[in-house]
């Protein structure tokens, strides 16, 4: 998404609806399996950057929803999540996570994320997700 473009759903993206935590931090929107959102004030850091618990909330949500398709449509939780920051997000651009299934079970979906600040790389994510069965719930 660019970096000044200021209406994503006329570029096609569709707004991630959610009702919990990540309705607090968005607004989230989704295009082709890529999830984004405009880094606004509110998710900066004491340094003027993109928090790193943003970065990690905006990827776990990004593989949760890659998990849960990967899993056909059955709740998924996260039980296990690794961030690597490598560069810092900026503040006034939009930042895209693309996710990929990296293995399926019988019970789990491992997962790997990329989230990047334009075309640079700023964070990288591995997770396992614990597919729910209704005695699991």
């Amino acid at each position: 998404m660019s970096a000044t473009h200021d209406d994503p759903l006329a570029s096609g993206w569709q707004l991630v609806e959610d009702e919990g935590f990540m309705a607090t931090v968005g607004p989230i929107y989704a295009r082709d399996g890529i999830y984004a959102f405009r880094a606004e004030q509110k998710h900066a850091n004491l340094v003027g950057v993109v928090h790193g618990g943003m970065l990690m909330s905006f990827a776990d949500r990004a593989m949760g929803i890659a998990a849960i398709a990967a899993a056909d449509g059955a709740s998924c939780v996260t039980i296990q999540l690794d961030m690597k920051f490598l560069a810092a997000g900026t503040l006034g651009r939009w930042l895209t996570a693309h996710s990929t299934v990296v293995r399926r079970t019988g019970s789990m979906v491992f997962m790997r994320a990329e989230v990047r600040d334009g075309d640079r790389l700023i964070a990288t994510g591995d997770g396992v997700w614990k597919i729910l069965r209704a005695r699991d719930a």
